[in-house]
């Protein structure tokens, strides 16, 4: 669409453009980031999570909240979550399928999960094209329900560091300067210190004493002829000498006041008159747009200013100090607190302990704006929460997700406006460094390189070659696509381009889609063609590493995690009564028998020794396993096999020792069949023990690979005479198990020790009253109800609320 503007408006702006000023040189750098900003949009993920740590057998449920620049990312579809152990070994992993700026999800765990320390990992496509350590990650611990007590801690904390952080990144010989400081044991959990600050003669210069989580400042005025050390003393009482940085006679920093409505800011210059530093600019960002800037002239003495912030949201605002060529010489990150949170409450209430019995709440939201939100019921004394280190929606969208260092306990930033916790804070803002983009890098245009692109939809891209070999450069590709999780079926075309490569997007669909594909040479007329599809980045082994150690969750008291693993002990049990129920059929005579698919496969690749045993044949050409190989798949499929620790190395055992393990019927190893695509098996025959062939005394896990023929179900006339190829859809996200005690059924005479009695990733809100009700029935036992509500506005602001009932 074009825009006219009218013929005396069109001459008013061309007459005031030729009275403007000159460009002014700041605005290189407005257009920096404004370029930047355009071309690599920020987007989040923030995932709430029903509890803090799972027994064995569990489900974690999550939903995610996913931002772009701020806002709620509503055309976001593709969300990807991973599951690691503490060795960064990935031991589930599944693609959540998102929309409006969220994605439920979950993860089940087996009752054969290690217990140890766990990661949960969760990003999108476009998040994976920047640094890793913007990931959403959450430190979980999943514990073993047969064991009465918790886990031993990895290593005690018996050592201790400390850092120094100038304020604007530099002391300056002979002014007044903010050294802020941050102690933390080897564990990195901060720790309390004191100590003296000291020159080379000995004079004390100043006091070091921890105000909040390690962390505090000293002031004092260097001596450009001087250095200076601190003697810290640990509450432990070891102690450590270290030197400061060094002060600077030449350069510039920043000094920053926070006052709350405003923030006042000073240019501090060395004692040498650097002229070439005369000219300067304060440029102030949030959320990679800019919020303030103003040009300094220290020769004039024009060095500092206020930065009003009444129009600016809650936030880390980037303060950088830049020369009149461009270069950034200081930065100083600064925390915008305002009310502008979203606020919720609980309108009504009714609650009753009693057993079995039915709990409502009414929760109150904002009647000005369009809310989403998501609650968790959890059993308050059974699953004490974390009260040590806490990431909320609004400490990690506000805080922590835009800066890469450790902050712990992030949310007691957030429990009020006291000017204690404002200045605690800002000493946060002080020890960590903003690395979300580099100054340097996008003002000589030098961008990060995007390998994945935003997605919207399922894609597929892939390859064709002629009969040469030679790229088909004059063809496409036609698809028969049919997804047996809904029974649907479509038809698509790709065209190929000059090298032979195709591309699909756009697509939806749940589990796995069966694509029935046929390259065809429109010139030639000729099927002679070969199509390979080309591995989406979740599909291959992830090389992203943990941004840092999994850290030892803070102990469960010994009392609540013992009555939290008998719970869980016992959900177990009531899970593998349900699961177990056998349904027994009238008899009937059979006349005639046909022979089964999974028979007539075995027939098909088993021979020899092979072909006898007691065991269990998997028929994976009639089946669409999601499952990262092949021991993935059959974990608890098998009784009295097991499958245990890193999936990808795992740990076997049957009857006290290790199964023998062969591929297309030749003695193989873990590490083969670890690596073999789950879509190359044809069949798996477990074997029990004892199998005759060479080590099989403790049973046998023979695998087989396809044959040609296996990839097209001949008994399908559509799809004949094409390839098959299967890719991997949305994960079907299970329904929350939530009784309903007015109704009888069978079930109900199980005992009920549900830990997690209420669980909806996207609550219902009346648009009229602006309100949600929430329903759901006590277990056997639980006093004290926890609810958590998390929630985001189509603004993007966000909300918490937590209660005990």
């Amino acid at each position: 669409m074009k825009w006219k503007l009218p013929l005396a408006l069109l001459t008013g702006i061309v007459s005031a453009v030729a009275f403007m000023p000159p460009p002014d040189w700041s605005d290189r750098i407005v257009k920096a980031l404004a370029q930047f900003s355009q071309r690599n949009p920020q987007e989040k993920v923030y995932l709430h999570m029903d509890k803090d740590y799972y027994a064995a057998g569990e489900t974690i449920w999550f939903r995610a909240y996913i931002t772009l620049q701020g806002l709620p990312s509503v055309n976001a579809t593709n969300l990807y979550v991973e599951l690691l152990d503490k060795n960064n070994n990935i031991v589930q992993k599944k693609l959540f399928a998102g929309g409006g700026g969220m994605s439920p999800g979950e993860f089940e765990l087996p009752e054969t999960q290690k217990p140890g320390q766990y990661q949960i990992r969760a990003y999108t496509a476009w998040m994976n094209n920047f640094d890793p350590a913007f990931f959403f990650t959450k430190t979980i611990e999943i514990f073993d329900p047969a064991k009465k007590g918790g886990l031993e801690a990895d290593s005690l904390a018996q050592d201790f560091s400390i850092q120094f952080f100038a304020e604007g990144g530099n002391l300056i010989a002979g002014q007044p300067g903010v050294v802020a400081y941050k102690a933390i044991d080897q564990n990195g959990y901060p720790i309390e210190v004191t100590g003296t600050v000291k020159n080379s003669k000995g004079a004390q210069v100043g006091n070091i004493k921890s105000i909040h989580d390690g962390m505090g400042s000293i002031e004092f005025t260097p001596d450009a002829a001087e250095t200076y050390q601190a003697v810290i003393k640990s509450a432990k009482g070891q102690t450590k000498t270290l030197a400061l940085p060094a002060a600077q006679t030449k350069g510039m920093t920043l000094k920053v006041y926070n006052k709350g409505s405003r923030i006042f800011y000073q240019a501090v210059a060395g004692p040498n008159n650097d002229t070439s530093l005369n000219e300067l600019l304060i440029f102030a960002q949030m959320n990679q747009q800019m919020v303030y800037k103003a040009n300094l002239d220290v020769a004039d003495g024009r060095i500092s200013g206020f930065i009003p912030t009444n129009g600016i949201p809650s936030g880390i605002l980037q303060l950088t100090l830049f020369t009149k060529s461009g270069l950034p010489i200081s930065q100083r990150l600064v925390f915008v607190h305002k009310n502008d949170l979203l606020q919720m409450d609980v309108l009504e209430s009714d609650i009753h302990p009693e057993p079995r019995t039915k709990n409502s709440l009414v929760l109150r939201l904002p009647d000005t704006i369009s809310t989403s939100i998501s609650v968790a019921v959890t059993d308050a004394e059974a699953v004490p929460v974390e009260t040590k280190n806490v990431n909320n929606i609004i400490s990690n969208l506000l805080l922590t997700s835009d800066i890469k260092g450790f902050v712990y306990n992030p949310a007691w930033y957030f429990r009020n406006d006291s000017t204690s916790t404002l200045q605690a804070l800002d000493l946060v803002m002080l020890t960590n460094g903003w690395t979300r983009f580099s100054w340097e890098k996008i003002l000589s245009n030098d961008y990060p390189q995007i390998k994945y692109p935003y997605e919207q939809g399922l894609s597929m891209d892939g390859k064709a070659t002629a009969g040469t070999g030679r790229p088909l450069t004059n063809g496409r590709i036609d698809m028969i696509i049919k997804v047996p999780a809904d029974s649907s079926s479509m038809f698509a075309q790709a065209p190929v381009d000059d090298k032979g490569e195709f591309h699909i997007s756009g697509m939806i669909f749940p589990d796995t889609a069966y694509i029935y594909y046929q390259g065809n040479d429109n010139v030639k007329k000729s099927k002679d063609v070969s199509v390979k599809f080309t591995n989406h980045f979740f599909e291959k082994p992830s090389l992203i590493k943990i941004p840092f150690p999994l850290r030892v969750p803070p102990a469960v008291d010994n009392a609540a995690l013992k009555a939290f693993l008998a719970n869980a002990a016992e959900s177990n049990k009531v899970n593998r009564a349900i699961n177990n129920k056998t349904v027994y059929l009238k008899e009937v005579n059979v006349n005639a028998k046909k022979q089964a698919p999974a028979e007539s496969t075995e027939k098909r690749y088993v021979s020899g020794l092979f072909a006898g045993g007691d065991g269990m044949t998997f028929d994976l050409t009639k089946e669409t396993p999601i499952a990262m190989n092949i021991f993935q798949y059959l974990q608890s499929k098998v009784a009295g096999l097991q499958i245990t620790g890193d999936i990808n190395n795992p740990t076997l055992s049957w009857r006290g020792g290790a199964p023998g393990l062969y591929l297309n019927e030749m003695q193989s190893d873990i590490s083969m069949l670890a690596n073999l695509p789950v879509t190359d098996i044809a069949m798996v025959k477990v074997i029990r023990p004892p199998f005759m062939g060479m080590g099989g005394a403790n049973g046998a896990i023979a695998v087989y690979t396809k044959k040609g023929g296996d990839n097209t179900p001949v008994n399908d006339p559509s799809v004949r005479g094409f390839e098959l190829y299967k890719k991997a859809g949305y994960s079907v996200v299970k329904q929350f198990y939530s009784p309903d005690y007015s109704v009888k059924k069978e079930v109900h005479s199980l005992p009920d020790k549900r830990l997690t009695l209420y669980w909806n990733a996207n609550v219902a809100i009346d648009t009229l009253t602006h309100t949600a009700k929430v329903e759901f029935y006590n277990n056997d036992f639980t006093k004290k109800f926890r609810v958590v509500v998390e929630g985001m506005a189509e603004d993007g602001t966000v909300g918490h609320l937590e209660q005990e009932f």
